[in-house]
């Protein structure tokens, strides 16, 4: 008899968490050819990530408000396995931990907001950041013991929910994310000759700390500096954040307020630019360091955990204080002067057990 596989992720319709839901989809579309393993999806729409021999089951009832998404998950899912049993693995992909009936559990743990240090300003520019952030744990907490494993991206991660909800160590899996191969970037002409360029890609949203960065531009203003630009993926005019920092900084000459761009565009001011700045304040991984870190030119990081994580096998790097701009603008400039002394490579430590590199590692040590 074939055994069965629950995937939900009611949750994920976009960006890196549906990456994670086609990834995770994909890999169990080829293990359920065999016959070995019924899979079963619980998703938003099934026209988000369609494969091959696999079961959909989809609602958008739960994402339409948090009091739905939480009585879904601990409540109406214990039905629904007790209607699709017996299961063999229920894997939640989205930090929850729901109520089922299930021989084996696990969670994908992706959320690094419990580990966010908020601010008075996100609770008025981004009040459900702020609210996740205060309120994650308690989302976490239920049930969080009674799997089997916990997946996470990073080794920091391992360690802070291992200390905030005493699960151990060997139960947390540390599966960094899966990245398309690239080959060595090339470098292309500066899109402005004799203006030093710097790049941060981010959303529009307060924990990205966008203004650490127009501070230290305005710092930097003030001296006597060689010309510069700082690229930012935020227009102005997308939500209150957003508009604040056009407001206080959009008169400066050297902040580009681009707005988003697509995935090609990216690529062409990361080939363009000469540094990459990342003071986000919450990551569970920080993609564009990983993007960025091909092109061998420095990164000047948040000195937070994640980044330190993700930055590990990058030659040129420097960490600052992201409540800094000072720091920042210290670095900042020391560049447009030529000065690199302080850019430092970043060890890669060994994972420590266990770990996936793959999903279909991960599955083979979830499913044994």
């Amino acid at each position: 008899m074939s055994k069965t596989i629950v995937i939900s992720a009611v949750n994920l319709v976009e960006a890196g968490p549906l990456a994670i839901l086609k990834q995770c989809l994909a890999c169990l579309s080829v293990l359920a050819q065999s016959g070995d393993y019924r899979v079963i999806a619980l998703v938003y729409k099934r026209s988000l990530a369609d494969f091959p021999h696999i079961e959909y089951i989809e609602t958008q009832w739960p994402k339409k408000r948090w009091v739905n998404r939480l009585y879904y998950e601990y409540v109406s899912m214990r039905s629904i396995s007790k209607e699709i049993g017996p299961v063999y693995l229920w894997f939640s992909l989205h930090d929850t931990s729901p109520s089922v009936i299930a021989e084996r559990r696990a969670v994908y743990c992706h959320n690094a907001f419990p580990f966010y240090r908020w601010k008075a300003h996100d609770l008025f520019f981004a009040p459900k950041i702020a609210l996740l952030a205060l309120f994650s744990t308690y989302i976490y907490k239920p049930n969080i013991r009674r799997n089997n494993y916990l997946v996470v991206q990073q080794q920091w991660l391992r360690k802070a929910f291992h200390r905030l909800f005493a699960v151990p160590r060997t139960k947390i899996i540390v599966a960094p994310p899966e990245l398309s191969a690239k080959q060595h970037a090339v470098c292309q002409k500066k899109e402005a000759p004799g203006v030093f360029s710097f790049v941060f890609a981010g959303s529009p949203n307060s924990h990205k700390n966008f203004e650490v960065i127009c501070r230290a531009a305005a710092l930097l203003e003030q001296q006597d500096t060689v010309p510069f630009t700082v690229h930012l993926t935020v227009k102005g005019d997308e939500n209150t954040y957003a508009q604040w920092l056009h407001r206080r900084w959009g008169h400066l000459k050297s902040l580009h307020f681009m707005g988003f761009v697509s995935r090609t565009q990216l690529e062409d001011y990361y080939a363009g630019s000469d540094c990459l700045i990342f003071p986000s304040k919450a990551e569970s991984w920080g993609l564009p360091i990983t993007e960025f870190s091909a092109y061998d030119k420095p990164m000047l990081l948040a000195d937070l955990p994640y980044a330190h994580d993700t930055a590990a096998g990058s030659k040129c790097v420097s960490f600052f204080d992201p409540d800094d701009p000072k720091a920042l603008a210290t670095q900042m400039g020391a560049l447009m002067r030529g000065d690199r002394s302080f850019l430092k490579a970043v060890a890669k430590e060994p994972l420590d057990q266990p770990f996936a590199l793959n999903w279909t590692d991960l599955f083979h040590t979830l499913l044994k």
